[in-house]
């Protein structure tokens, strides 16, 4: 195990390699923006038994550097920053996972061109922000009541304040975030990275499902997915936020891939089938 900081454009990140070994190297990209790598370290923890696996606090969140300026937040820092990493620690040659947010700046980042990603999984994502809302407000539509209505109406509003709202907004993520319950304490870590976080409140917005930050709301990678060429596996929970529609627009652009959608999950398949989901990510990157 081996941790540091390296230098990015716009400060320092934090980053931890686990395990060892002659296979490929894992670089994980995690969720939010901003949520930082706890909910991810289980995961990478198991998948550490058989590789090397790379966790990284994205600029803004975590422990790393939380510079207070909105300007940062943008698509071509965070790439740039992932080319930093990558060559700081020299994984010149690595496979990638992207979940979430991850999963959008991993398709980003392969749309534009990047070298030296053997194979790919984007995790709970989407190509398109229309896509990932369109959605979110379809799961909304059918949840019980009274969260349905303050969702949509007090939404509507923009009385992100107002503490009805915020209980149905917490209905929603027991429903679609993370099944579990209680959440386990690595989840509970990534909430707290999001509460209040400049990044995720510049780039998306108020919630998971209003994605108002100038950063995301128009972001569309819908057409450019066949320009992804490397292997890729795509996954999702069948009650995810980021809803199975939107993996399989994925996986129907990028020639060749493969997807996998956990029946017991939300947007968390990693946390909540935690052996089904590393098994599923070993064959892959190992077949």
């Amino acid at each position: 195990m081996s941790e540091g900081f390296i230098d990015v454009p716009g400060g320092r990140v934090w980053y931890e390699t686990l395990g060892g070994g002659d296979r490929t190297p894992l670089l994980t990209l995690h969720g939010g923006p901003g949520a930082g790598h706890d909910y991810i370290r289980p995961f990478a923890e198991r998948l550490a038994e058989t590789r090397p696996v790379v966790l990284y606090d994205q600029l803004g969140c975590g422990r790393s550097e939380q510079p207070d300026d909105p300007s940062l937040w943008t698509f071509d820092r965070f790439v740039a920053e992932v080319d930093a990493v990558r060559a700081a620690l020299d994984l010149g040659t690595c496979d990638l996972f992207g979940q979430s947010w991850g999963g959008w700046l991993a398709i980003e980042y392969l749309c534009r061109g990047a070298t030296g990603i053997r194979r790919a999984i984007l995790a709970s994502t989407s190509a398109s922000t229309a896509q990932f809302t369109a959605e979110a407000r379809r799961l909304i539509e059918v949840m019980d009541e009274p969260a349905r209505s303050t969702l949509i109406d007090l939404g509507a509003r923009g009385a992100y304040d107002d503490p009805a709202y915020g209980e149905a907004v917490l209905e929603f993520y027991r429903l679609h975030l993370c099944r579990l319950a209680p959440w386990p304490e690595a989840m509970l870590r990534t909430a707290a990275n999001l509460d209040g976080n400049q990044v995720y409140l510049t780039m998306n917005g108020p919630t998971e499902f209003d994605v108002i930050g100038e950063a995301l709301r128009g972001w569309d990678r819908s057409a450019n997915l066949g320009a992804i060429r490397v292997p890729t596996l795509v996954t999702c929970g069948r009650h995810d936020e980021i809803t199975p529609a939107c993996s399989q627009t994925i996986t129907d652009g990028i020639e060749g891939a493969r997807m996998v959608v956990f029946e017991e999950s939300a947007h968390c398949a990693h946390l909540e089938e935690p052996e089904a989901y590393a098994d599923a990510v070993v064959a892959f990157l190992d077949g």
